[in-house]
């Protein structure tokens, strides 16, 4: 099960319609205590700057719709995006 399910779920649908390649999108959760929640996303190659968008706005806005949508799921979240 995952430590945040809607927020996940919210994570994932919106990068996938971002990307190119939405199969090579990841999501991972996190637990780290009292009710926080770390969600790392891994996309394709050529997709993470799709995903920052110009000066970080589309990463930013990212966060804040799975922030609103991890309320649903009582936890704070924190979004990153790792580059491998």
């Amino acid at each position: 099960m995952s430590v945040a399910p809607i927020a996940t779920a919210v994570l994932t649908h919106v990068v996938k319609s971002i990307v190119d390649d939405p199969n090579a999108v990841q999501v991972e959760g996190f637990d780290e205590g009292e009710n926080k929640v770390l969600l790392e996303v891994r996309v394709g190659d050529g997709d993470l700057g799709r995903v920052i968008g110009r000066r970080g706005r589309t990463a930013m806005s990212i966060r804040n719709v799975v922030r609103a949508a991890a309320a649903r799921d009582g936890v704070d979240v924190d979004v990153d995006f790792v580059d491998d």
